[in-house]
């Protein structure tokens, strides 16, 4: 995703969790620190792509085709792959699956920072977007697991903060990097962070034991959204060849018709389909696919004007998404209040509102003039309006369905999010043609010879960063260039107005399908799980003062809990023995409590919940 913010259901999935007992008090802080780093991995890589596309171009003569799908290949794995990865999680280890993807992004990322030309870069990012599937979703997983309910809210205020101010940095950082040295130095960059993540999780963060009631991983439906994916957004990018393009739409197209029955009719879908039923699951859905495919869009354009029209350095186009960037940041984490205050429909509708003037506003700057009366009030305008909506929208989601469908509802509304990636392929394809379009009648109209004016109609596909020809007189060289900038503006301008669009028409959707929301109705109308073995408590006195095996075979233990059948006394899943868990499935004892001072909670293996 190229927009300087993660999906807002990333907080919704941790707080959506079901009850956990969570891991030792001293585990925690290791847990946050290694899903803090996994989650600022992936979405730097997100986000350093932004600034780099302009130089990434020029290193290859690259087509705007091939520079939509560097943007656009990482997203697509990761849209199509993200629920697939969470149930990998749940079946074969998350800490394992994590750590699997963490390692997969730095080998990916070095595989990219070396690419010989355009198309080994976009299968690294492709590479990339398969790893990122794995890591983001059982990051979440591990923080929600580490953490039980009533101390979550202070670990997502922690992690929150913590990738706001990586989402800040990072496309200033990628622009330095690109001016210091290349763009490849600034996918390099990514492998210390994720082999640190990996070092960590492997000698800190605590292994969950694998859900026994695991649904089992949707294979066909995971393989089935990707190939449907590539396709539509491959024949959106391959529009301009159109036997290619219309062979891929169609095979997209069947893809995920093929994918829409197969979700209704498999035991275990990846999403799904009852969800919809609800109205204002599909507002708020429809909302953030609008909201994202716009600020995406625009953001996606954006870098080329500043550098290639207004002359940005890399550095200098990375600090000009910074006001956006704090401002989401920042005021984000405070618009919860007000939504309590006012509810949150004012702010679903009017947040888009303000974002859609934003992104328009994008289209008043001509060429030249400093920053500070172009481009920053835009960029303020846009992000105030985002900062409105994204709380809200996380709220709105939680919400529109019960708290058993709170995880997945949570994980679908993700993947919507990330879904941007048609954002990347529809306004590029608008760019262009809107380009080639203002550059053939502005070379008509100046009565361009033809054999020039062939020449650079035919190298539109670089847009603004086309090269005149050297037989051009000098003369003539400055007034092409001129010419070449003008349309493209023409170009940015249209596809800036069409993402303000996108986001206003989202606004129009909220108003007319989401009603006023209470953020307690799913709790109190919903239908929570509950324990069937609650006679097996016998509240036995403890028949050790620490873990019995530990004590016998000379281990020390993390964290103690009591079975309440027998009283065996064991050591929890933050210890390397986890006798705790081992106890229950020799014995089938199903319910434990803490042993440590000031817990109380009460554990049921067998339902895997608080009792």
């Amino acid at each position: 995703m190229i927009v300087a913010e993660r999906p807002p259901g990333d907080a919704a999935v941790v707080r959506a969790a079901p009850e956990t007992p969570g891991c030792a008090s001293h585990a925690r802080r290791w847990v946050l620190l290694a899903t803090i780093l996994g989650s600022s991995v992936a979405f730097m890589m997100a986000s350093i792509i932004n600034v780099a596309l302009p130089a990434i171009q020029e290193t290859y003569g690259a087509t705007v085709a091939q520079m939509q799908w560097v943007a656009s290949a990482y997203t697509v794995l990761l849209a199509a792959l993200t629920l697939a990865g969470g149930a990998l999680g749940d079946r074969f280890g998350r800490r394992r699956v994590f750590q699997a993807g963490a390692a997969g992004l730095a080998l990916a990322s070095i595989a990219g920072s070396v690419a010989p030309d355009a198309r080994w870069l976009i299968a690294a990012r492709a590479a990339q977007g398969l790893a990122g599937a794995l890591l983001v979703p059982n990051s979440l997983a591990l923080l929600s697991g580490a953490f039980p309910r009533a101390e979550r809210g202070a670990a997502i205020g922690t992690w929150s903060a913590a990738t706001a101010l990586v989402g800040a940095v990072s496309p200033m950082l990628g622009g330095w990097f690109v001016d210091a040295g290349s763009w490849r130095l600034a996918f390099a960059t990514v492998m210390p962070p994720a082999l640190l993540t990996v070092a960590v999780a492997a000698r800190r963060v605590p292994d969950p034991p694998v859900m026994r009631r695991a649904p089992p991983v949707d294979w066909l439906g995971a393989a089935l959204a990707t190939v449907g994916l590539f396709g539509v957004v491959g024949g959106i990018i391959a529009i301009g060849l159109r036997l290619t393009s219309v062979v891929a739409l169609g095979a997209g197209a069947v893809a995920l018709t093929a994918f829409v029955r197969h979700e209704r009719r498999t035991a275990s879908p990846m999403v799904p389909p009852a969800l919809f039923a609800s109205r204002a699951f599909c507002g708020v859905n429809l909302l953030t696919l609008l909201l994202y495919l716009g600020v995406t869009g625009a953001f996606f354009v954006l870098p080329f004007n500043l550098v290639q029209v207004q002359g940005y350095s890399s550095t200098a186009t990375g600090a000009a998404f910074l006001p956006f960037a704090l401002l989401v940041g920042v005021l984000s984490r405070r618009v919860g209040a007000l939504g309590d205050r006012i509810g949150t429909r004012p702010l679903l509708v009017g947040g888009p509102v303000i974002t859609a003037l934003g992104l328009a506003s994008f289209a008043v700057p001509g060429i030249g003039g400093p920053y500070w009366t172009t481009f920053l009030g835009p960029m303020i305008v846009t992000g105030f309006g985002m900062s409105l909506t994204l709380a809200p929208l996380t709220t709105s989601v939680l919400a529109a369905v019960g708290p058993v469908e709170a995880g997945v509802a949570s994980g679908v509304n993700n993947t919507i999010a990330r879904g941007t990636l048609l954002a990347v392929a529809i306004i590029g394809v608008v760019a262009l043609a809107l380009y080639g379009g203002a550059l053939e009648r502005r070379l008509a109209a100046a009565t361009v010879p033809a054999d020039v004016a062939r020449v650079l109609v035919s190298a539109r596909r670089s847009l603004a960063d086309t090269t005149i020809p050297e037989w051009v007189a000098p003369i003539e060289r400055a007034s092409l260039a001129a010419l070449v900038r003008d349309a493209f503006l023409d170009g940015f301008r249209g596809s800036v107005l069409l993402c303000a669009a996108l986001v206003f028409v989202g606004a129009a959707i909220a108003a007319a399908t989401i009603g006023p929301i209470d953020p307690n109705a799913a709790e109190r109308e919903g239908t929570m799980p509950t324990c069937d073995h609650l006679d097996a408590m016998k509240n036995p006195e403890p028949q050790s003062r620490g873990c019995e095996e530990c004590l016998r075979i000379g281990d020390t233990w993390v964290h103690l809990r009591l079975c309440l059948t027998c009283g065996y006394v064991g050591c929890c899943d933050s210890s390397k023995n986890k006798h705790a868990t081992k106890h229950f499935w020799s014995m089938q004892h199903p319910i434990v409590r803490s042993l440590e001072s000031g817990e109380d909670w009460r554990w049921c293996y067998v339902d895997e919940i608080a009792v």
